[in-house]
């Protein structure tokens, strides 16, 4: 076997499931998200959530480009390999810069420099291996042209980002987002997938990271602390909205979506795989986050040892992020499912606009009873979808589409 053969990319087959490397690739995301949440749990002030906020689409978007990648070539073989190690760097060294993304900090290099360089690698490569798996497609080719312009101008927005400061700096950042997101959008379905099955399992991967992370939050906050009662119990309400959100995803939505995705065929089979898994799944990501900025201040709370402190209210922006990235979360879903399938769950529109309406009241009491609210609130949601859709839940979770 010549050397250059061991460098060939291998294709993706129909059924392929998600390689060890792209869970590995996904080690550095779990670092990332983490490094996001420490950043807003830091000064969570309505500031520092949109800049989280900005951060995780440009982290996200780094991390969408792989996905596809992957699943019309094995990660794991050949050239691929060599890339996605070097995006891996990329994607590490940004995280790594994430506290000065915006404000850089006393010492050492530049950093909104370095992140803007690193997010350039990540997709810098993201764009090379793409060109290199299109040299016998021309339509495939051609999608890669029309996609370019978007890349570069999101690059370069971001760098020039990095120079800035304050609203001016914020505002780059937006063109940055809207230069890659509004030109993915634009720039046409010569898209190929190879597998329908793969491209679904990947994302809901990532989402098993997202929630990760809220799990992580719960254990971080208390990490050093001697165990107590009010700890346990917010531990165990905290992993139950984890376990319901799982729920909310997996149950049945996903494999809703994904069964309206394997019949879907053309350009509408694009439209799925791009609005509702390369688009929907941000703000879902973007919820749990948020959700974990507000797990992690009410474990601050209530494992303090002070009394006094177990019946204070969690108010203000880590409120918000709780309720908030909660209620995101399940609209999300509902989007999700809508655009696949044309079928709007009602239930889960009624149970986020609660949440909101809630905020008030969450305000004016402990914060170990604001996470029971949004735990019961969760449960009925789920408990009532499990009685009022039984047979439909069945047929979707047994039956072939």
């Amino acid at each position: 076997m010549t050397f250059a053969h061991r460098l060939r990319p291998r294709l993706v087959q129909e059924r392929e499931s998600v390689s060890t490397l792209e869970l590995f690739f996904d080690l550095v995301f779990v670092f990332a998200i983490t490094r996001v949440t420490d950043f807003m749990a830091d000064d969570p002030t309505g500031v520092n959530l949109l800049r989280g906020s900005l951060v995780i689409a440009v982290l996200w978007w780094s991390w969408v480009g792989y996905a596809w990648i992957c699943n019309l070539v094995r990660a794991d073989e050949g050239v691929v390999r060599v890339v996605m190690f070097g995006a891996m760097g990329g994607v590490f060294i940004t995280a790594l810069t994430i506290p000065e993304a915006f404000d850089d900090l006393a010492g050492g290099l530049d950093g909104p420099v370095v992140f803007a360089l690193g997010y350039f690698v990540v997709r810098a490569l993201h764009l090379l291996m793409f060109w290199v798996i299109s040299r016998d497609d021309p339509q495939l080719r051609g999608q890669v042209l029309r996609f370019t312009p978007s890349m570069l101008i999101g690059t370069t927005c971001l760098l020039i980002a990095s120079q800035l400061t304050g609203t001016a700096q914020t505002v780059m950042w937006f063109l940055a987002l809207a230069g890659d997101y509004i030109g993915t959008l634009i720039g046409g379905t010569g898209w190929r997938l190879r597998s329908v099955a793969h491209f679904a399992e990947r994302h809901g991967l990532i989402i098993i990271v997202a929630l990760g992370e809220s799990i992580v939050s719960i254990g971080i906050g208390v990490a050093d602390l001697p165990i107590s009662w009010a700890i346990i119990v917010a531990s165990l309400l905290g992993l139950a909205v984890s376990g319901l959100l799982w729920w909310s995803y997996f149950d049945v939505t996903s494999l809703a979506v994904e069964h309206a995705f394997e019949r879907a065929t053309g350009a509408r089979q694009i439209q799925i795989a791009r609005n509702c898994y390369s688009f929907l799944h941000l703000p879902m990501v973007i919820g749990v986050v948020m959700l974990s900025l507000g797990l992690k201040k009410i474990l601050s709370y209530v494992g303090d040892g002070n009394h006094h402190r177990l019946t204070d209210p969690l108010y203000g922006w880590p409120l918000i992020a709780l309720f908030g990235g909660a209620a995101l979360y399940l609209l999300a879903l509902v989007w999700f499912k809508a655009y696949a399938t044309g079928s709007v769950t009602v239930p889960r529109v009624v149970a986020a606009v609660i949440l909101l309406a809630l905020i008030p009241l969450a305000w004016h009491v402990p914060a170990l009873a604001t996470l029971g609210i949004l735990t019961a609130v969760l449960l009925a949601l789920i408990g009532f979808e499990m009685i009022r859709y039984d047979e439909p839940r069945d047929r979707i979770r047994h039956a072939h589409p």
